[in-house]
């Protein structure tokens, strides 16, 4: 490198010292924070740390201290009508609605502008995940028919997308931005399912006055989109109203917040042209304000346009969209981890590898460990194979497959179908200790298939 280029990178390199220094303290403070937040494995590292704080917690000596706290009851009331439920439940029934309502928005943004909103760009994922489904439950279900554990047929066929979006951005550029892509669309397509099985197939007896309530809250969200309503505070009280009515219908309550995203208006008021040419015009604006010796807290016509650039910005920008930035991180890093707190401590004081031999636990491990990757897999080729899809750009079937092993990380939404399959018995520990098991193999054969696979631009 050239001497000039030296001084060039030493004046950059000392320019952003002092740009730093010159940043407030909370700023500086804060840094470290918000590139964690923003760095794609993140969510996936504190999922795996808070489900391997609760495997800890559950079998050390306080163990009765981890079961306590979740049990504590948590009283929320407005004069006659009083909830009174254990966090555990505010946590599963509560906490995870916001999860699946950022999962609706997800799937409605994919279906409107991303990769499910042509047959020819949903074909491949929506195959895989077919096969992904699919294969799971029936390995699952030759292994259990007969009893009562075959209730638990849907929980091998989820799929936990942090942690598998978490493990390809560990891998960095080994994997190719189309595997990217074709997984999260996968995984998208697997929480469509998921929703579908949790609504018919994991409801207790159905309140219809309940149900009802809701259909009306629903109809009012509806209308509320198609007048033109956009206050985010107006479709939160009705959601609440919404989440509350599923509450008691028997219908599990989470169904709720994909419903509710379903009702938020993604049309924005102004497009791009619109926006561009308002913001010039507000900027030349802001500009020809500009008094010698005046700031924009003292200068009234600079405070109204940037006022009116603040309008501007939001109307060309969809509430489905700036919900959807605003929750994310609330999701990816408090309610997600929370849930694995406390879900995923298993007591391993009894016979471990009788638990291990468990016909649930082997099911959901076969169906993690062997359907997934073999659905995903299969259903895939097939696809390709009859012309109804392309593979990715730079993708390899080898890598493909990678993606179908990390599909088997079911962890949070197997976890939650677990729950609703078995409830507070015996079968669930089985099916958790099944369930984690089968996402450490699954992720570590995926993260070995994809380091040793060969990227090609």
């Amino acid at each position: 490198m050239s001497k000039n280029g030296d001084i060039g990178q030493v004046e950059d390199v000392g320019q952003r010292k002092v740009t730093a220094q010159q940043e407030p303290l909370i700023k500086r403070i804060l840094l470290p924070f918000e590139e964690f937040v923003h760095a794609e494995a993140s969510s996936g590292l504190l999922l795996l740390l808070c489900a391997a704080v609760a495997l800890i917690w559950a079998n050390s000596p306080w163990t009765n201290a981890y079961t306590d706290a979740w049990q504590t009851k948590l009283t929320i009331g407005l004069g006659s009508f009083v909830l009174a439920k254990p966090l555990l439940l505010w946590i599963n029934d509560g906490l995870m609605a916001l999860f699946f309502f950022v999962v609706g928005l997800e799937i409605k943004r994919e279906v409107l502008v991303g990769e499910l909103s042509s047959p020819r760009q949903a074909a491949l994922p929506m195959t895989a995940a077919l096969g992904g489904v699919l294969a799971p439950a029936t390995i699952y279900i030759a292994l259990n028919a007969g009893n009562a554990a075959a209730r638990g047929w849907g929980i091998p066929m989820a799929t936990d997308i942090a942690f598998a979006l978490g493990i390809m951005a560990l891998l960095g550029k080994r994997v190719p931005v189309g595997l990217k892509v074709f997984l999260t669309a996968l995984a998208i397509v697997d929480d469509i399912v998921a929703v579908l099985v949790i609504a018919f197939f994991y409801t207790s007896t159905i309140s219809w006055v309940s149900l009802a309530a809701g259909a009306g809250f629903l109809f009012v969200l509806l209308v509320a989109n198609r007048i033109g309503v956009r206050s985010p505070i107006v479709y939160a009280v009705l959601g609440v109203g919404l989440w509350l009515a599923f509450l008691l219908s028997g219908v599990h309550a989470t169904v709720a917040g994909v419903l509710l995203a379903m009702t938020i208006p993604a049309r924005t008021r102004i497009n791009t042209g619109e926006f561009l040419s308002q913001s010039r015009a507000i900027l030349d604006e802001f500009e020809g304000a500009e008094r010698p010796g005046t700031s924009v807290l003292t200068n009234k016509e600079q405070r109204a346009a940037v006022q009116s650039l603040e309008t501007a910005c939001q109307h060309a920008e969809s509430p489905m969209q700036r919900l959807e930035h605003a929750l994310h991180p609330w999701v990816a890093f408090v309610i997600m981890p929370l849930f694995a707190l406390a879900n995923a401590g298993v007591s391993l004081s009894s016979d471990l590898s009788t638990a291990l031999t468990h016909p649930v636990t082997l099911g959901v491990m076969a169906g993690l460990v062997l359907g997934k990757p073999l659905g995903v897999t299969l259903f895939a080729w097939l696809a390709v194979r009859s012309g109804i899809a392309d593979v990715p750009t730079g993708v390899t079937w080898r890598q493909i497959h990678g993606a179908g092993w990390l599909a088997g990380m079911g962890f949070t939404m197997s976890l939650f179908i677990a729950n609703l399959a078995f409830g507070d018995t015996p079968l669930l520990t089985t099916a958790k200790v099944g369930i984690l098991t089968a996402s450490f193999v699954a992720g570590t054969i995926g993260w070995i298939i994809l380091r040793s696979s060969q990227y090609r631009e």
